[in-house]
């Protein structure tokens, strides 16, 4: 996406910020258990849920006031002409749609009564209506799922959601990468994107030095690229599951907030034992 120069640091200043870092002790204090069993189960770490929910809504603070089923209708039947991906975008939506009526109609849920984002996505962790029916777990044992009001609900199904997209449980999410190799070297290494790609031996020679933990790691490794406006860019050597973060949101940027912003929340904790 070109247009405005992509800047990681203004991204990163706007949730990495003290009001998300103390509402996120706020609700790691008040579900501690449940996030703990939630990494026990699912083997997701509590702050990387932490990090999407806090990311996300801010813990339900910002679950969005568009009704659900005007927004998917909007998206479904009016979608912009103009956009170039338009068809596969209003295809996209009417899916949405049809998932979030039969739903309601499964849950006897009045389908003009919930509330979401523009795009029609719902509740703490913001999913679609697919993601829902697909993930969506009832983990405080009420019998039925509320990701609107039940924390518990949402903590259960964002790691629910990772699991279904490969998180792989004990591994790091990145490590940390010095790039020394001529720039054709670095262009082959950002080709594949986001998708982890090479071996950590394959990195090292084309240039981009590990850490020693990262010289280590055994699977697929991507170089994910950071912009940082006119500066510099910031690199990092991407996980598999530093890919599975970005399943939720297709983007490294994304993904490095969630990590910081968990990685800060629990820092915070950690000194305040």
């Amino acid at each position: 996406a070109k247009g405005t120069a992509k800047n990681w640091q203004a991204y990163r200043e706007r949730f990495v910020e003290p009001v998300r870092i103390r509402a996120a002790l706020r609700f790691w204090q008040n579900h501690a258990a449940t996030l703990a069993r939630a990494e026990q189960e699912f083997g997701v770490p509590q702050e990387i849920i932490v990090g999407i929910l806090g990311v996300e809504t801010i813990y339900g603070q910002h679950m969005g006031n568009f009704r659900v089923i005007d927004a998917l209708a909007t998206l479904a039947f009016d979608f912009p002409q103009a956009h170039p991906r338009a068809a596969e975008r209003k295809a996209f939506f009417l899916r949405e749609l049809e998932q979030f009526l039969s739903l309601m109609q499964r849950t006897g849920q009045d389908p003009s009564a919930p509330r979401g984002s523009f795009a029609g996505a719902m509740g703490l962790p913001q999913f679609m209506p697919s993601s829902w029916v697909r993930y969506a777990i009832d983990f405080d044992g009420d019998g039925h799922v509320d990701l609107h009001a039940s924390a518990a609900d949402a903590i259960g199904s964002v790691a629910s959601y990772f699991i279904a997209h490969g998180w792989k449980p004990g591994m790091p999410t990145h490590y940390t990468v010095r790039l020394d190799g001529p720039a054709e070297h670095t262009e082959e290494l950002l080709l594949p994107d986001i998708l982890p790609t090479f071996s950590a031996t394959r990195m090292q020679a084309l240039g981009a030095q590990l850490d020693n933990a990262g010289q280590q790691h055994t699977g697929p490794l991507a170089l994910v690229e950071l912009q940082n406006g006119n500066a510099a860019p910031s690199y990092v050597a991407g996980t598999e599951n530093f890919y599975a973060i970005t399943r939720y949101n297709w983007s490294s940027y994304y993904a490095m907030a969630v990590i910081e912003l968990g990685q800060a929340v629990k820092a915070e904790r950690e000194a305040a034992r």
